[in-house]
């Protein structure tokens, strides 16, 4: 008698499309993210780490972690990279979709993995919820309020009380988790890219674990020493005076706006300080009309935020000039933009954790003055530190990584808020080190002109001197509009 074969039932299924990769079981998953244009086809895993090592039987978290094989599904190189995510409190896996292109020559050889910091994305993030595990409402970035974040701080740390001890959720534990995960794997080295306050996790494991690190990319460095966040004020000023200047050396642009940016800005925001006043505009994301007040605050934000992208950036003289002449509609939509993209990016627990253990005793209150920002951000930025729980800084922490690692470092230009002068810094002490600086970028430069060629090809010959770089000499400026159209022709 003929028989039948059985249909398998879900969890034969799941089992069947599992991959092993050393001890990790990944299984097919899609990477998404809001400001991401694709979606991207992935593996994922766990891997289980004691929150507290000290009491190896204590709580335990599980690590989020995804992996994108190398390009048509090949074995990859011995030696896969790890990617580094930056905040801190960004979620390396939420990230994957914004940085693949930047891989792509990377990914034709080697693996590339992507963990999520303990704190942030799925793993066990410390995300502020209240007594019934409802989203706690933020404290508002339009209006610099330390008491309203302290309090908000107060609330997270009640919600979180049954599931993490944010003590345990610094750079420091966390690149013993990353070293779990290498062993979890099964591979001698791994390559590291880091991104931002990526690159301080990247150097601190570097000099932890020298044995295990094959290479480091630093895009948007900081150095060991920086203090996070303190000097906000200072390099957002610089930016916004480099960008400034481009509009004074172009004489279509210095003739449609004679006064300069960054005064321009000042010119604005002191306007609303003096007069505050409500605006009737368009919401860019839901078409509906709003009719809400503008802090200056906000200007100062939005402006700050554009700085990130001279893309965006290019935007802010006709912007600024048409809130000098009274009409601040386009200036309030931007600002809801440029607010709702930041949104839910950054994981406040997670980053408290970091700046208040690693940081804090470290900034010089008061630092800032006679800038556009001026002092109160960064009294903003370590407000919640008083109330939150402090983590232990390792010994060595703010000592330059000094190795014979292979390193590239990377900078913007006009980045404002890790200027080349960081990475200049850095490579003193890395004598197989090169820094690039990248002509008219801003903060983040992996996917920049043939940057993504030459990471490929840095990462598969570890010889950063060795690297041709007259491809970057075709980056240019992006000028800024001098109007809403974009450029005169």
């Amino acid at each position: 008698m003929l028989g039948c074969t059985p249909e398998p039932d879900a969890g034969q299924a799941a089992a069947a499309s599992q991959r092993l990769y050393g001890q990790i079981a990944f299984s097919p998953c899609t990477l998404t993210a809001a400001q991401a244009a694709a979606n991207v086809e992935a593996l994922c895993g766990r891997w289980t780490v004691p929150e507290d090592r000290s009491q190896p039987q204590g709580r335990q978290l599980d690590l989020h972690i995804a992996w994108l094989p190398p390009k048509d599904n090949q074995v990859g190189r011995p030696d896969p990279v790890f990617f580094l995510a930056g905040g801190p409190g960004q979620a390396a896996t939420e990230v994957a979709s914004v940085v693949k292109g930047a891989l792509a020559e990377v990914l034709k050889t080697r693996d590339v993995i992507f963990i999520d910091q303990r704190g942030t994305g799925r793993s066990n993030p410390l995300t502020c919820v209240d007594a019934q595990g409802q989203p706690l409402a933020p404290a508002s970035d339009a209006t610099v309020d330390v008491a309203a974040v302290r309090d908000y701080a107060r609330a997270c740390l009640q919600g979180l009380e049954q599931r993490a001890d944010p003590r345990f959720y610094t750079t420091s534990e966390a690149i013993d988790d990353l070293d779990a995960v290498r062993q979890a794997l099964g591979v001698e080295q791994v390559n590291l890219i880091g991104a931002s306050y990526g690159t301080r996790v990247a150097q601190q494991y570097a000099a932890r674990y020298r044995q295990h690190t094959r290479a480091i990319v630093l895009d948007g460095v900081v150095p060991n020493d920086l203090v996070v966040g303190g000097e906000f004020a200072q390099t957002f000023q610089r930016a916004i005076e480099l960008q400034s200047a481009l509009c004074r050396v172009d004489a279509t642009c210095a003739a449609r706006f004679p006064v300069d940016t960054a005064q321009q800005l000042a010119q604005v925001v002191a306007d609303l300080k003096a007069n505050p006043r409500s605006v009737e505009y368009r919401d860019p994301s839901t078409a509906q009309w709003r009719n809400e007040p503008l802090p200056a605050e906000a200007v100062t934000g939005l402006a700050f935020a554009f700085s990130y992208v001279p893309q965006a950036a290019a935007l802010l003289p006709v912007v600024l000039d048409e809130a000098a002449a009274g009409r601040y509609q386009g200036l309030a939509a931007l600002a809801r933009l440029a607010s709702g993209s930041m949104a839910g990016q950054i994981n406040r627990g997670m980053q408290w954790s970091v700046i208040c253990a690693e940081d804090d005793d470290r900034q010089v209150p008061g630092s800032g003055q006679d800038t556009l920002l001026g002092p109160q951000v960064v009294e903003y930025f370590y407000a919640a530190c008083p109330v939150w729980p402090r983590g232990q800084r390792s010994a060595g922490f703010t000592t330059p990584l000094s190795a014979d690692v292979p390193a590239l470092l990377l900078s913007g230009e006009l980045d404002p808020v890790t200027p080349p002068a960081y990475g200049d810094a850095v490579v003193k002490h890395l004598p197989a080190g090169r820094h690039l600086v990248l002509t008219g970028r801003g903060h983040g430069t992996l996917a920049a002109g043939c940057m993504p060629g030459l990471l490929g090809q840095f990462i598969e010959s570890t010889d950063a001197a060795g690297l041709d770089t007259r491809c970057l000499e075709n980056l240019r400026p992006v000028l800024p509009f001098t109007s809403f159209n974009g450029w005169e022709p």
